[in-house]
């Protein structure tokens, strides 16, 4: 048994697994991928509209290339690929595995084609279900922890597929429709504050159910008393900042933002533009007027962070957020509800706070570091979330293009705080003196 097979598998942290059960999630996960790129046409694969956004087609290929990578290279005798050049070509940034093609320019990358990618996944399917099926239980034992890996890496590609194809179609002034489903509409509840008592408080997981190295391990840590809005800041509240001329002020900035905000041209969250005097903004759905009581969306740490010192607050540790989510049930709107966008509040969900999950990544105010006692993963998938361990902030809760079973109360999501093209939104905080 390798170092890192042997790291899932210690007594502490071992999980049980069900062959039939793990071949079906395999199936399903793999299936959804595919699902998710129907409504696109053969030349959306392709576009690569900034160097944070990859090709559909890239991603596809690479959730591919890390089932071979990481199972089928080291076990299946004699194993071969489609084409020895895919390691090259959707290997991301693990350095350990070997050279990779430029992130930037994999927009230039004409082949492989949308048919030959689509070949590959056929093929790494094959082969993959093959070895579950056929493999000793030892082997079996040994490498379903890095199956769930694959499987979970998948579902984040899935996200990122979408949140990248949004921002390549929004550059098309034909306004491309990536799905017809009528939004919800509703009122958005009124803002209430719901307060939590200061503690010592357990943060992080027990490692016990699949969760990612950078949630691990589960610590203490003190945190303040502290109040949480019941619900997300809605577009209404965030046209309100707009028009104060927030975005014309140096001092309700920090010092980066600002620079940022300069140099990008920033006036209002991503995809929003005014047309005759009204704010329409780029969804999936096509171009539409901004709907006041849908959770603002699209906007970076740094906008967060002037709205919630504007509004009176601020925005939550990832501690808080922790805390306050704890014993909530996972629901809300996810990709499964294929909305595919950000929808008001509900009437009643029956906890403290809405949306706690799902519709927008919410933005702390904490950067993105290890917790006391963190170890990366040995190998090569400790590449995986460790090293990007600097200037980096975290984001909370899932999103309206996560699929809900691969969210949890721990999930630690990352970004610069530049970033704006995921469905990124805010929750207040305050403190309580």
């Amino acid at each position: 048994m390798d170092a890192l097979s042997d790291n899932f598998n210690n007594e502490e942290s071992k999980i049980s697994f069900n062959r039939k059960e793990l071949i079906e999630q395999f199936k399903k996960v793999r299936s959804f991928s595919e699902e998710l790129v129907k409504p696109l046409k053969t030349e959306d694969f392709v576009v690569q509209s900034m160097p944070d956004v990859s090709p559909t087609k890239w991603h596809l290929g690479h959730v591919s290339w890390f089932f071979e990578a990481f199972i089928l290279n080291n076990t299946v005798k004699n194993y071969k690929s489609i084409d020895p050049k895919y390691t090259y070509i959707f290997n991301s940034y693990y350095v350990l595995i070997g050279e990779r093609f430029v992130r930037p320019n994999r927009g230039l990358l004409s082949r492989p084609t949308v048919e030959d990618v689509f070949n590959y996944r056929k093929f790494v399917n094959e082969n993959l279900i093959d070895f579950l099926e056929n493999c000793s239980d030892e082997i079996f034992e040994e490498y379903a922890p890095i199956v769930e890996v694959g499987l979970n890496h998948e579902q984040q590609h899935q996200e990122l597929l979408l949140t990248d194809i949004k921002h390549v179609l929004s550059f098309n002034p034909l306004n491309p429709v990536y799905s017809s489903v009528d939004l919800p509409g509703g009122s958005a509840q009124p803002l209430s504050w719901q307060t939590f008592d200061e503690g010592i408080f357990q943060i992080g997981n027990t490692g016990r159910e699949f969760c990612y190295d950078n949630e691990t391990p589960l610590h203490k840590e003190y945190v303040h008393p502290f109040q949480l809005a019941s619900r997300l800041v809605t577009n209404q509240e965030y046209i309100e900042f707009i028009e104060t001329g927030v975005y014309k002020k140096q001092e309700l900035w920090l010092s980066d933002g600002w620079a940022t905000l300069e140099k990008e041209g920033w006036e209002a969250p991503l995809y929003w533009k005014k047309i005759d005097g009204k704010w329409w903004h780029f969804t999936l759905t096509g171009l539409k007027p901004v709907s006041p009581n849908e959770p603002v969306s699209h906007v970076g740490y740094y906008e967060a962070e002037a709205y919630s010192r504007w509004a009176g607050g601020r925005l939550p540790t990832e501690a808080e957020w922790e805390v306050a989510a704890n014993n909530m049930e996972i629901k809300g709107n996810f990709v499964t509800d294929k909305y595919f966008h950000p929808v008001p509040s509900p009437k009643s969900t029956g906890q403290k706070l809405d949306q706690i999950y799902g519709d927008v990544w919410e933005w702390t105010q904490s950067a993105y570091l290890p917790y006391p006692g963190y170890k990366a993963l040995p190998g090569a998938l400790g590449e995986y979330n460790g090293k990007f361990m600097s200037g980096q902030m975290v984001l909370r809760g899932g999103s309206c293009a996560t699929y809900s079973n691969h969210i949890r109360k721990t999930y630690r999501n990352f970004f610069p705080p530049h970033s704006r093209w995921q469905f990124m939104g805010i929750r207040l905080a305050k403190d309580v003196s």
